[in-house]
């Protein structure tokens, strides 16, 4: 472990890291990497923006720092399995291989110490417009990174005025536009639909940058968030709880965000 202050899980799960993105937040992601550690790490896609580096090669040093720490926790002994999504999705041509003690999988299924079993998956495979009109999916990808760029400089105007809250331009117009809301709303449904009589109590995912535990009609949906806008992970507590949590590099804490079990919304 690297700080003696560091928390402990049985599992994390952390998706959309965008690494090679001018949009990483990597500093709060090495922060969170640092303060905790589990013997189960799930990366469940989008982990690095190759549609980022085909458009232009940007890797900073602490991208690199990412892998290396990633790496440095697979070599002692955290089991790291990587679920790849649609910006890093030529890794999935290399399904159960292993690289570095990293083992990739396109899907796996997940039991909690309190035996629960969730499917793990990206999530893209859920989505029509990523699935079937990639190059509506790329067109959204450009408006949604210059929100991302504007966040940049919004950051930097903050820290320099000592205003220490996070916050995300992104985020906010994302909930602010009716049809973006219903988009999130429709997808939960549908991946939630899709999976409810396979053999599972829910699925983790991560895709849309929503990160929430929400139950919906006995099946639980799951979803990591990302270290773009919200700076989020899920983790299963020894005793099988999960807990969504949003990191604060500022405090260096987990602030709870929702426990299991969650409020139950009705489903179709």
């Amino acid at each position: 472990m690297d700080n003696n202050n560091n928390k402990s899980y049985r599992t994390i799960w952390i998706s959309d890291l965008h690494l090679g993105s001018t949009q990483c937040q990597a500093d709060i992601l090495l922060d969170f990497l640092k303060f905790n550690d589990s013997e189960t790490l799930y990366l469940v896609g989008d982990i690095i923006d190759f549609w980022s580096l085909s458009k232009k090669m940007y890797w900073p040093r602490d991208h690199n720092t990412v892998i290396q720490k990633i790496l440095r926790k697979a070599r002692h002994q955290t089991k790291v399995i990587y679920v790849p999504g649609n910006h890093d999705e030529n890794v999935r041509e290399y399904d159960n291989y292993v690289f570095g003690d990293i083992v990739v999988k396109n899907s796996d299924v997940h039991t909690t110490a309190n035996g629960k079993r969730f499917l793990i998956v990206h999530g893209d495979e859920y989505d029509t417009i990523a699935k079937y009109h990639q190059w509506i999916a790329k067109l959204g990808s450009s408006g949604y990174d210059f929100l991302l760029e504007i966040n940049r400089f919004l950051r930097v105007v903050r820290r320099f005025f000592g205003i220490k809250s996070h916050f995300s331009l992104a985020a906010f117009i994302k909930f602010k536009v009716k049809n973006i809301v219903q988009f999130i709303s429709d997808y939960e449904e549908s991946i939630v639909n899709t999976l409810r009589n396979e053999g599972v109590d829910g699925v983790i995912c991560g895709h849309i940058h929503h990160a929430e535990i929400k139950d919906i009609g006995g099946f639980l949906y799951v979803n990591t968030g990302d270290f773009v806008e919200s700076c989020t992970a899920i983790v299963e507590h020894f005793n099988g709880e999960l807990e969504l949590i949003n990191w604060d590099k500022i405090q260096a804490v987990a602030v709870p965000e929702a426990t299991t079990p969650a409020q139950p919304v009705e489903g179709n």
